[in-house]
């Protein structure tokens, strides 16, 4: 049950999420991409739009510690089972046990219906059956009026029984469909947020590829990388393993909850029409067997409306507890273990590392651009490929010494059209890999200008959507729209099952009665009685002969 609530959250939700209009990208195409051109693997995903100059929002690291939120504690306040019925006081939370049982408390009414019932009318059927308990009714005259009206009941009653199966299996379809699809989305959601940090490692690992003619970036920001790719990686792993396990769970009680009910109105709907047409023909034998089966499925529907009711009352907890999240997003609540927002400090960490990174590949650039393209070596000096013509102007790195925001000059290039300036400075060469033409780059050292460039664009304007899970933005997000667009039809549904199993046991209910008094009717006995007694027998005593006549009136008994 437990799993269920995840399920709203997830039920809730696990994990990070992403906007709704995201769409993730699978395993398989991140892989076959990376696998190919690397350049279009950074750029080529529709994942994530621009985010300008979000990085430059990225702080340092830092710890924050708040203060811990009761969630739903005034919806929540219930007799806790566990503790002698004393009142629960720890809000939602679906690890506790004490949650449970408070909330198991509100499928008090239909357990005992349900226990009340199987006493109750478990009695009835023993002294109906065991002390030859009969029920007599008294007619004067023809019983057949009597008859007709305890047929039309058992027809209506039939009728109910059959309206709340129909009702219920609608509901339950209606309810399977609705939690699927708010797991489904929960699940898209979280395998987004995967693929995000899975993205993001992999634009780190890039970076420490990066090479201009020999020239590459410092190997102890390689070191950052990897260390910081070792807490990347490991968190994308917890959240896709605790996703992947939950969404199993949660699937495995919504089609337990889904058979059960669906069994439940199959049979109940059968059992109404034999038992119906079995009371018709008066098999009275057989009818006891359909009263007993009735008997035990009316207690289980009963049973099932308490279910249902904890149920309800577990989403709507669950509903309350987000919307109250969403107003105080950092504060340690219920939510923090399932739904935890990224970490604040591994985020910093990563955007003031992509920081790093990006001006050390502008320095890789700019190195290669002062150091060996706007240079003039003779020939068979090293880094001599017959360079010449206008110098090329230098890359414009985004942040400064200290990781500020910094505007560029006017003799440098933006990262984003420095491709296409560089791209007139490109020679034709020779087969000896020299310039034949006037140029400051070969074709071959202008793609690895190009690599470098592409993955700076990737790390300043992709890794920035970590600002939103830092922020809980993508939390808050998805739990406004779980609140709004999926718990109001939860609930319904729940309440249209709840009515469906409703009308089911009442129906069944009265036609069990029904079929018993219908099926043995009756034994039928006539007796007479004369209210004006008049004397008409023969006697011989003197001769005398006496006649006794008048108005019979007759009195129909009928014992059940």
């Amino acid at each position: 049950m437990n799993f269920f609530i995840i399920s709203v959250a997830v039920f809730v939700v696990f994990c990070f999420f992403s906007f709704p209009h995201s769409v993730a990208l699978s395993r398989d195409s991140s892989a076959s991409a990376a696998s190919q051109d690397p350049l279009k693997f950074i750029l080529g995903s529709p994942n994530f739009g621009s985010w300008k100059n979000g990085i430059s929002l990225a702080p340092g690291p830092s710890a924050e510690i708040s203060d811990y939120l009761v969630l739903a504690a005034h919806r929540t306040k219930r007799p806790d089972i566990l503790r002698a019925f004393k009142p629960y006081h720890g809000g939602w939370n679906i690890t506790n046990n004490h949650y449970w049982a408070s909330v198991g408390f509100t499928g008090a009414p239909g357990f005992i219906l349900a226990a009340v019932w199987l006493l109750s009318f478990g009695s009835l059927l023993v002294v109906y059956h065991f002390c030859k308990w009969r029920v007599c009714v008294k007619a004067k005259g023809s019983s057949y009026d009597l008859r007709i009206i305890c047929f039309i009941l058992l027809i209506v009653f039939t009728c109910v029984a059959a309206v709340g199966c129909i009702i219920l299996s609608v509901g339950q379809d209606k309810f399977h469909n609705e939690a699927l699809h708010t797991l489904k989305y929960v699940v898209n959601q979280s395998d987004y947020t995967v693929e995000i940090l899975q993205n993001v490692t992999q634009y780190l690992t890039l970076a420490k590829t990066i090479n201009v003619t020999r020239i590459s970036i410092p190997s102890d920001v390689m070191g950052e990388i990897d260390k910081l790719n070792v807490n990347l990686n490991s968190a994308a792993q917890t959240l896709e393993e605790k996703t992947s396990d939950n969404a199993a769970k949660i699937k495995r009680v919504f089609y337990a909850v889904r058979s059960a009910l669906i069994t439940v109105a199959t049979v109940m709907l059968i059992l109404s029409f034999l038992g119906l047409f079995v009371s018709v023909l008066r098999h009275q034998h057989v009818i006891h067997i359909f009263v007993v089966s009735g008997w035990i499925l009316v207690a289980v529907t009963f049973i099932l409306c308490g279910v249902f009711l904890i149920l309800n009352n577990a989403i709507s907890d669950t509903c309350v507890a987000m919307k109250e999240w969403v107003d105080h997003p950092h504060a340690e609540t219920a939510l923090s273990s399932i739904l935890p927002c990224v970490d604040q400090q591994t985020t910093n960490q990563t955007l003031a590392q992509s920081k790093v990174v990006i001006n050390s590949i502008v320095t890789v650039v700019n190195t290669f651009v002062y150091a060996v393209a706007n240079t003039n070596p003779s020939p068979g000096q090293d880094r001599y490929y017959n360079q010449s013509g206008p110098s090329m102007p230098p890359l414009c790195s985004p942040f400064d010494a200290n990781m500020e925001d910094r505007q560029c000059g006017s003799w440098e290039l933006s990262i984003a059209n420095a491709s296409s300036v560089w791209e007139n400075y490109v020679c034709e060469v020779s087969e000896s890999g020299n310039c034949t033409t006037v140029g400051r780059v070969t074709p071959e050292i202008y793609i690895q200008l190009v690599a470098a460039l592409n993955e700076s664009y990737a790390l300043e304007h992709y890794t920035p959507p970590l600002l939103s899970f830092r922020d809980c933005n993508f939390v808050r997000e998805t739990f406004v729209s779980i609140t709004s667009d999926y718990c109001p039809s939860l609930v319904r549904n729940l309440r249209i099952v709840n009515a469906g199993l409703g009308l089911i046991s009442v129906g069944v209910l009265l036609c069990l009665v029904l079929w018993i008094f219908y099926a043995n009717r009756p034994q039928r006995e006539e007796v007479f009685a004369d209210s004006h007694p008049q004397i008409k027998d023969g006697s011989f005593d003197n001769g005398l002969v006496h006649h006794h006549s008048g108005d019979e009136s007759k009195v129909s008994v009928e014992c059940v």
